[in-house]
């Protein structure tokens, strides 16, 4: 399993591939960056050669993760199977430009559309999604819908050749992390994690992160953000309970690859 964490600024697009598939989670893409980004189009062009792009996961509904230009990209090129979000909606101008996007594309495609909610849903189980992955949801749930970030997507990716596994969190916190913690303790256990909201100091918690023992902790966020992520307080906690970490952020920004096989896991920066 190949994770390619895009640095797009303060948002988030990340590339996940397999041996023949491939799937995308999230598609911010700025349209006046303040900084470098890498060039999207051309960053695809090269991760996908050869991949078959199956579906698309969305974590939440702020513009920092589903964006219009980026969903553009993603649906009018690469003609994914299917797209799995979290089941609430926020209402803003662009969700709604967002959902004509997706309106418009299932008109030229047979295209299969997963809104999860735990409560709603009779299985947090997604087997059939894929050949090379399997999808396994722990967020989110009616109890704790309290803000757009607290309805976020969680879920755990496993690759079934190697059975190495990815936590994608978008921007869930704290009071969000102590349910999930209650309710599936060690099954969260994962060897990479993505960093919740960004690397914000409230993004997770210690115990959540002592059950979910990451290698390697990935943070999507952009260069001298104003929001200072990822925070220190974070850092720290990564630190303690990963081996390894790594921003996007970092230098003057990087796109990052992360190898994960059954011999071991290896991040490093990428360029297209």
């Amino acid at each position: 399993m190949h994770i390619y964490t895009l640095h797009v600024g303060q948002g988030q697009f990340v590339v996940v591939t397999s041996d023949t598939e491939a799937f995308i989670v999230d598609t911010y893409v700025p349209l006046n960056p303040t900084n470098d980004i890498i060039h999207v189009k051309a960053a695809l062009t090269k991760i996908l050669e050869g991949k078959n792009l199956i579906g698309l996961v969305i974590t939440g509904f702020d513009a920092d993760h589903f964006n219009e230009v980026g969903m553009r990209i993603v649906l009018n090129k690469y003609r994914p199977n299917w797209i799995m979000y979290p089941k609430y909606f926020k209402e803003t101008t662009n969700a709604h430009n967002c959902f004509n996007v997706i309106k418009g594309f299932e008109s030229q495609k047979q295209f299969s559309k997963y809104s999860v909610s735990l409560s709603k849903n009779d299985t947090r189980f997604y087997e059939k999604l894929s050949k090379e992955f399997s999808f396994e949801v722990f967020s989110p749930h009616v109890a704790d819908m309290n803000s757009s970030n607290n309805c976020s997507l969680v879920c755990r990716v496993k690759e079934r050749s190697t059975g190495r596994t990815y936590l994608i969190t978008g921007d869930t916190e704290n009071d969000r992390w102590q349910s999930i913690v209650n309710y599936f303790g060690s099954a969260l256990l994962s060897d990479v994690l993505a960093a919740p909201h960004h690397g914000s100091k409230n993004g997770i918690s210690s115990a959540a992160m002592a059950l979910i023992k990451p290698n390697t902790v990935l943070i999507s966020a952009g260069v001298n953000n104003q929001y200072g992520h990822p925070d220190w307080e974070a850092t720290q906690l990564f630190a303690k309970h990963s081996n390894y970490y790594y921003s996007t952020s970092s230098g003057e920004g990087q796109s990052l690859k992360t190898e994960v096989s059954s011999s071991g896991i290896k991040s490093y920066k990428f360029i297209p």
